[in-house]
């Protein structure tokens, strides 16, 4: 039969039904999607190594034999760590697995059995060891025949697909479309004039090399340095970047209304500030109004560390927007935070005679009612609210302005719900994104390319760095009387758990449970329960009596992330640190060191953490810096976890990765973009392979 990269790989030399149905389980249906799931690393058999030559962070492939596996027990959890003890002549190295790839995999490795090795050495606790490496059993045959002194591609196992198995049916897909010798094979995506400008190996050369590798380039391999391997990365960033690109070329095409600036009313504002604005402060806001004066729509990000002062920003620019006549929306993805906001907007906006209104899922009868009539009459010219505002039977009188906070909680499809708002009269509002989680350049550039960005970096003046410290389950009785301490100076702290009520599957603290011990080990203290199945007038109440100090120890879940602000609190207890993101430990230790008191933050890890989780807590005691943070967590969690990105339309990369690829990410977005400036609809015969992968990938992202 004749092959193309459309045929299902069932009928791939090699495959069949059987294992045509396994292969679909990891997505791979046609010789595309066979040829596009690339080698996960590379073995260099060239160079025998030994368990005693290993140094931190080498990735090898050697053999070996299995001394003893161990499955280690994690406390009460049920879980275990897996370690399964390799050695050779020269020594023995342990080789440990927090999760085993299937059923079965961890009990067919017994003492005395001959394993080959792959992966990446890691220095822990002065030791070095494997961490989920490729391991199977290893006989004379595998290292026979023309593949013994190769540089072989190592694939990612299932259940009866092994690295081994995967590797010959590419290597029979290859064989079916005759690659090599067909290298002009039709499945080029890019025209000659972009591959030609960004010197970029052809797709087919491309694939065909990725698995099989070209003789005298190992370590190019090793390090996916090869031209192959940024061909392949530049396809994936070029395509997202194309439909950003495309997307935001679409929004210049809008109608906006103008919005000069108010002079007048903002500098009555200012004077009535107890405080200065940053320098950053005073930028953001310029290039924010600079957007908001022109006839189309402002679509702006703002990133701001914690207490940077975003919310300022938003409440300053929009007073132009509010003295032209036009009603300004903000949304917030909790009720905590949006009633944080609406008390600020009333505090700030009521002295200047401007009607703040709240609306949110909890309103009910009379209440929501006029809150409604009030908002379509335009009565209400400044609304803070949750997702309330963009359900249906909610109607503006004139949107003009839109802020959205802790905008990575909303999908694009939410932002665009509460745009038809304000579009009922053929204009667009202005848009301005704001996040509190700062945003790695990388990430910001693919999920959010279709966006203008500003960035607050500088914290008002008085605000001290937090001192943060990690520790355990043993260091309870310490911890407690440090906070004791602190709560005799006249302080307030908070107490954050993972869980609201036990779980039996669960091994975790939950904070009812927590509450009732807590409440015996303090009775000297007045303690508070929040969490977020609790009503929101409960909600309310305990919230304004922490405010007031009517208690001084709040006990809560993550439902105090963000928008809580109460200077005297200068404790952020976190228990079970191990189970939270590190971007949300951040932003939990942003609640304190808000007031004029030395703040600490406390991460209270469980027993039997592992390793990994360990080091990702531990590295919040080295910055208070929130691009570090991010960027570490982008770097050990990748895109696909770091804030909901999957809300963003943020696909998964195969070959790409956005911490190493950097500089081919900006190349791919610059030829994204001198594509579109050259031919906007993709109508030159030239363009039409890319059209038709944009309209795809625009459905598959939708």
């Amino acid at each position: 039969m004749a092959f193309s990269v459309d045929t299902p790989v069932q009928y791939v030399k090699g495959v069949g039904p059987k294992l045509g149905v396994l292969l679909k389980k990891k997505g791979i249906e046609t010789l595309r999607d066979l040829l596009e799931f690339y080698p996960r690393a590379y073995e260099d058999r060239r160079a025998a190594r030994s368990i005693a030559s290993l140094k931190d962070g080498d990735f090898v492939g050697l053999q070996a034999e299995v001394a003893r596996a161990t499955a280690i027990p994690m406390g009460r959890t049920g879980r275990k760590i897996y370690d399964i003890s390799i050695r050779d002549a020269s020594g023995l190295i342990h080789c440990k697995f927090f999760r085993i790839p299937f059923r079965g995999y961890f009990d067919k490795f017994q003492p005395g059995m001959k394993v080959r090795v792959v992966g990446k050495v890691i220095l822990y606790r002065n030791q070095l060891e494997f961490h989920h490496p490729e391991l199977h059993e290893w006989t004379e045959e595998e290292v026979g025949g023309e593949d013994k002194d190769a540089l072989l591609p190592i694939y990612s196992e299932t259940e009866g697909l092994s690295s081994k198995k995967l590797q010959a049916i590419i290597r029979a897909a290859l064989a079916a479309l005759e690659l090599p010798k067909n290298l002009s094979l039709d499945i080029e995506k890019n025209p000659d004039w972009l591959r030609k400008k960004y010197n970029l190996a052809t797709y087919a050369e491309s694939i065909y090399r990725i698995h099989v590798p070209e003789a005298g380039m190992g370590q190019s391999y090793l390090d996916r340095q090869t031209p192959f391997h940024r061909r392949l990365i530049f396809d994936e960033f070029f395509m997202l970047e194309l439909i950003l690109a495309s997307r935001k070329k679409g929004m210049q095409d809008e109608s906006a209304p103008p919005i000069p600036v108010h002079t007048a009313i903002e500098t009555k504002f200012l004077k009535s500030l107890p405080f200065e604005l940053t320098n950053a402060q005073k930028k953001v806001i310029l290039e924010v109004q600079k957007d908001m004066a022109l006839a189309r729509p402002m679509n702006r990000l703002v990133q701001g560390d914690v207490g940077s002062g975003k919310t300022m920003v938003a409440l300053i620019t929009a007073l132009s927007a509010l003295a032209n006549g036009h009603q300004v929306a903000m949304m917030a993805p909790t009720e905590i935070l949006a009633q944080q906001h609406a008390l600020n907007a009333e505090k700030f906006l009521k002295p200047l005679g401007i009607q703040v209104g709240f609306l949110s899922g909890q309103l009910r009868g009379k209440d929501k009612a006029q809150s409604l009539e009030d908002l379509a009459s335009g009565k209400t010219q400044f609304i803070v609210g949750t997702h309330a505002l963009i359900q249906d039977g909610v109607a503006f009188h004139n949107l003009g302005y839109v802020v959205v906070d802790e905008q990575h909680r909303f999908g694009v499809q939410q932002r665009s719900m509460l745009k038809g708002k304000g579009q009922e009269s053929g204009l667009s509002p202005h848009f301005l994104l704001m996040t509190a989680t700062p945003i790695p350049r990388s990430l910001a550039m693919t999920v959010y390319g279709d966006l203008d960005a500003s960035i607050i970096n500088e914290l008002p003046k008085g605000r001290q760095a937090i001192v943060t410290r990690a520790t355990y389950q043993s260091k309870r009785a310490q911890v407690l009387q440090f906070l004791q301490e602190q709560l005799q100076q006249g302080r307030q702290a908070y107490i954050v758990f993972p869980l609201v009520e036990e779980s039996e599957k669960i091994d975790l603290k939950s904070a009812t449970n927590e509450f009732e011990k807590l409440q015996n080990d303090l009775p000297k203290y007045r303690l508070g329960l929040l969490h977020g199945k609790m009503k929101a007038e409960d909600k309310d109440r305990i919230m304004e009596s922490f405010r007031k100090h009517e208690i001084d120890v709040l006990v809560s879940t993550t439902v105090i992330e963000v928008g809580v602000d109460v200077p005297n609190a200068n404790i952020m207890w976190v228990e079970h640190a191990e189970r939270f993101g590190l971007s949300q430990l951040h932003q939990l230790r942003g609640r304190v060191g808000r007031g004029e008191y030395k703040s600490y933050c406390i991460l209270m890890m469980g027993y039997a953490v592992s390793p990994e989780a360990q080091d990702r807590v531990r590295f919040l005691e080295t910055t208070n810096d929130g691009f570090k943070v991010s960027e570490y967590d982008l770097e050990i969690r990748g895109p696909g976890e770091f804030l909901g990105v999957r809300q963003s339309g943020m696909p998964g990369f195969k070959m790409a990765s956005l911490v190493r690829d950097l500089p081919i990410l900006e190349e791919a977005r610059q030829a994204a973009f001198e594509l579109l400036d050259r031919d906007p609809k993709l109508a030159q015969k030239q363009h039409e392979s890319l059209r038709a992968l944009l309209q795809h990938s625009k459905k598959t992202l939708a």
